[in-house]
Parts: structure tokens; sequence; C-alpha cells
């Protein structure tokens, strides 16, 4: 099936799962680095437990959707390797300046890129979407629970990045049948007045 004929319905119930995973981690924080599981069980958390994770992550899908042709896959695969690295650099505790400010800027950013429709070739947009990535990254790797196993954490928090780049694909494929895109514009444009938010707050 294309990918611009998703059914609405998908985009609904990706979105409902991301809720459901916003939910369940906070339920399941006393226990999250008990047993075997419970390094990826802390990396799947992660990337939920922080609404500015959540959004950056989110829009990555949402733009890709947006952009079409190969940025619907290319830019939320990229996303979730880059970090990776950034995860190494956290973990090896590699000095990064700015951390908290260049993930703000990426919801800015992001937010904006969709609310203004901007398309830039494939290359600069992964180019964009990986240096946001190594700040999201090195975040979640700096406050690696000393419980956990790195490579656990690591998977658990690309596995979670993944599912919230699938519902904003899905939203931003749905959303595109309505009266040409403004809601995803619309969103975008909320999302980046959110980004600002974390930056001055």
């Amino acid at each position: 099936m294309p990918f611009s004929r998703l059914p609405i319905g998908f985009a609904v119930s990706s979105l409902f799962a991301v809720l459901v995973m916003v939910a369940v981690p906070g339920n399941a924080e006393a226990h999250i680095l008990q047993g075997e599981t419970g390094g990826f069980l802390s990396g799947f958390e992660h990337p939920l437990s922080g609404i500015d994770h959540l959004l950056a992550m989110f829009c990555v899908g949402l733009w890709g959707a947006q952009m079409g042709g190969r940025a619907v896959w290319s830019l939320p695969i990229v996303f979730p390797l880059i970090m990776v690295l950034g995860g190494m650099m956290g973990i090896a505790g590699l000095p990064l300046p700015a951390v908290e400010s260049g993930i703000a800027l990426s919801i800015i950013v992001l937010g904006a890129a969709i609310a203004f429709v901007w398309h830039p070739p494939e290359w600069l947009a992964v180019l964009v979407i990986g240096v946001f990535a190594i700040f999201h990254g090195y975040a979640h790797g700096a406050e690696l629970p000393a419980a956990s196993d790195p490579a656990d954490f690591a998977i658990g928090f690309v596995v979670a990045t993944g599912l919230i780049h699938i519902a904003g694909i899905a939203v931003g494929l749905a959303f595109q049948r309505f009266r040409e895109g403004e809601l995803s514009r619309a969103l975008g444009g909320l999302i980046g007045l959110g980004g600002l938010y974390f930056l001055v707050a």
C-alpha cells in the first residue's frame, strides 16, 4: 500500500500507542532497573519521559512525511543511528556544550520546517536532523542509569525513538489528506512554539 494511502485509523492507532507508551513507564518506574531487562526498559522509557525528546522525534517523522519521497524513511532511519553516536559520547563523558539548548533548538527548527513547508535537498535535511540527533543521544547517554547495561539501554531508546517516528509519519501522511496539509503546518507551528518555551524556561 502506498505511503500516501495509509488509512487514518493507522495514524490514530499509532498516536494512541505513543500515548500509552508515555503513560506506562511512569507506572513501572519503581521496577525499571530490576531484572535482566532493566537496561532496555530504562532506555525505552527515556525518550518518553521528556516532552522535549518526544516532540523532536515526532517532528522527524512528521517532516519526513511532509517532504515525501525517500525522506519518509531516510530521516527516521538516520536520526536514531546518529543518536546512538551521541549516546556513546554521553556514556563516555565527552564534553558537548549547550546540550539542553541544542535539544530546544531542534524542536524550534523542525517545527518551523513543518510550519513553513521547508523542503530542502534530502542531504541537507539529513544533515539537520543528524546534528540534532547528537544532542538528543548525548542526553540519553549522559543519564544512563548506573545499573543499566549500555548496549541494552541504547537498544531501548532506539526502539522507542523509532516508534515515535512511525507515529509522526502516520499522522503526517493522514494530515496531508486534509486541506492540503494545513493541519501538519499548524501542528508544526505549535510544536515550534513549544521549543521556544523550552529554550527560555
